[in-house]
């Protein structure tokens, strides 16, 4: 981890133009579990595979609903996560007591990129160790933003971070073109299909290492996991009652 000193703090520069500390953050997110996020014309969904840390420990926290319209799926630290999801919830709620009126996805994703971009600015801070996706339903639409540690937030249709997201990455890829018009039952399996890419050989989905956040066609934020997703995994992967077995209260 050794770079010459030009890793002691978050804003020096290396010869070359890095930020290692930068960098060092943006390992924190390859390291943490995959997350997907998924927009169509009419919903946004994220898909979230939990870990835990041992046989006896309960299962990490993966997706966070942040206000009714929104949610965010992190990996990395879950603790960094922690303080930027307070941080937003503050800032909708703000703007809902100030407006009345939901805050718009792109404002609370523009205001947590500059909050993170600060630690790389003074001294004596360091980055963010989570990466984030944020994707809700405002008054212009679905949404899906992706927030890396250096401040970076960009728009996505359909994307994943975390380990081994590069192969959820190539099946969204595959099959960008029918998102846009899926339904929520066909985005949710494409979601749990490009989870499921992300995989081990030797590990599944299941109830209990699965989380799934659904927003859009008039329905507030729903987080499902445990038993509420047992349906989706049926249907998805064909084990169980079929299409039927989908709808799921919200």
């Amino acid at each position: 981890m050794f770079r010459n000193n030009y890793d002691n703090d978050s804003v020096t520069f290396s010869p070359q133009g890095r930020i290692f500390q930068v960098e060092y953050a943006g390992e924190a997110v390859k390291q943490g579990s995959v997350v997907v996020g998924i927009v169509s014309k009419t919903h946004a969904v994220l898909a979230a595979l939990k870990r835990n840390a041992e046989e006896l420990s309960s299962y990490q926290k993966k997706v966070i609903p942040i206000d009714t319209h929104y949610g965010v799926a992190l990996a990395g630290l879950a603790s960094d996560a922690r303080v930027l999801s307070n941080f937003m919830r503050q800032e909708s709620l703000r703007e809902r007591l100030t407006y009345g009126r939901p805050m718009n996805l792109s404002e609370i994703a523009n205001r947590i990129g500059e909050r993170a971009q600060i630690n790389t600015q003074q001294y004596g801070r360091r980055p963010y160790g989570v990466g984030l996706l944020i994707s809700g339903v405002d008054r212009n639409g679905p949404h899906l933003f992706e927030f890396q540690p250096s401040g970076m937030v960009n728009e996505m249709l359909a994307t994943s971070i975390g380990a081994r997201s590069q192969m959820a990455r190539t099946y969204l890829e595959k099959n960008l073109d029918q998102f846009a018009d899926a339904t929520k039952e066909e985005l949710i399996k494409h979601a749990l299909s490009a989870l499921k890419d992300s995989l081990s050989q030797d590990k599944e989905l299941t109830v209990d290492n699965t989380s799934v956040g659904v927003v859009g066609g008039g329905d507030l934020f729903k987080l499902y996991e445990g038993q509420e997703v047992s349906p989706m995994l049926a249907s998805a992967f064909g084990e169980g009652e079929g299409e039927e077995s989908m709808e799921v209260d919200t």
